[in-house]
Formats: structure tokens, C-alpha cells, sequence
């Protein structure tokens, strides 16, 4: 079972930092062997929450909320990953759900937008997540926009 944490990026102390960092490069660039850039200015805005899952002691999820008008004109959710060693056990889905009730939370009403990779959409469509746009790369990865209706 996750517990999970929230942050501002104020709020995270530099173990927190770094682990949420080690977590980002192990999945999104070492496991996807894609070199991007991935500090993108985005952590550090003011209303962005940065949730962290736990598993005991140890922080194996991560997932970041952004508020409308960052990346999508809606609340987004991005950069979500469950580490290797912490797979298959539903963690996922689990994360997903608490960023969904962080962002309905923090703007109440709203859609939320996903730019997800496209062999995850099933995934998300069981979310009630609903396909927005073509298929289209980023990062030589094909990634398709999905969205949450709002209320």
C-alpha cells in the first residue's frame, strides 16, 4: 500500500529533491533511453504539487499536478512513474487516482490533460481518461493527449 506526500517545491528538502530526480532519470531517460531535458522550469512554479508515493520507508511513485494555463489550458498531470523494483503491484493506477483527486481538489470543476504515451492509453482510458488529439512524437516517443471531463 502507498502513502503518499505533497509538496510545493518550496517544501522539498534536497533528499526529497534528489530522490525525486533519481526516480525521473531512471525511468524517463536510463529505462526509455531518451536523453531529454528534464528540468523543464516547470517544477518550481508556485502552484505545482509534486506527489511522492511511499512503499515503508522507501519513495517508489511519483507524479507532478500543474495548474491550468502550464502546460495545457487545463490542469495537467505529467511525469508520473513508478520505479522497476515497485511494479506490478497496482501502484500505478493508485497514483493516478490520488493526482486525480489532488488536481480536483486544487481546481475544483476542471478537466484535467494528460500528453500520455500512446502504449499507455488503455491504462488511462480505465482512469476515464478520453483521447483528444492524433498520435504525435515527443522525444521520439509516440505520446497522445487525453483528458479527464471535468464536472
Amino acid at each position: 500500500m502507498l502513502k503518499f506526500s505533497l509538496f510545493s517545491f518550496n517544501q522539498l528538502d534536497n533528499h526529497i529533491l534528489y530522490r525525486l530526480l533519481q526516480m525521473r532519470a531512471e525511468v524517463f531517460v536510463v529505462e526509455q533511453t531518451c536523453p531529454y531535458l528534464d528540468l523543464d522550469d516547470k517544477d518550481t512554479h508556485p502552484e505545482v504539487v509534486h506527489l511522492l508515493g511511499y512503499q515503508d520507508e522507501h519513495c517508489v511513485a511519483y507524479a507532478r499536478c500543474l495548474p491550468p494555463g502550464l502546460s495545457y489550458a487545463s490542469p495537467s498531470i505529467g511525469r508520473v512513474l513508478v520505479t522497476e523494483l515497485a511494479r506490478g503491484k497496482g501502484y500505478a493506477y493508485t497514483l493516478m487516482q490520488e493526482a486525480i483527486a489532488q488536481c480536483q481538489q486544487q481546481w475544483p470543476g476542471q478537466g484535467i490533460t494528460i500528453g500520455a504515451q500512446v502504449y499507455l492509453q488503455d491504462f488511462y482510458q480505465k482512469l476515464n481518461f478520453l483521447p483528444i488529439s492524433d498520435v504525435y512524437l515527443e522525444d521520439d516517443i509516440e505520446h497522445i493527449d487525453m483528458v479527464l471531463p471535468g464536472e
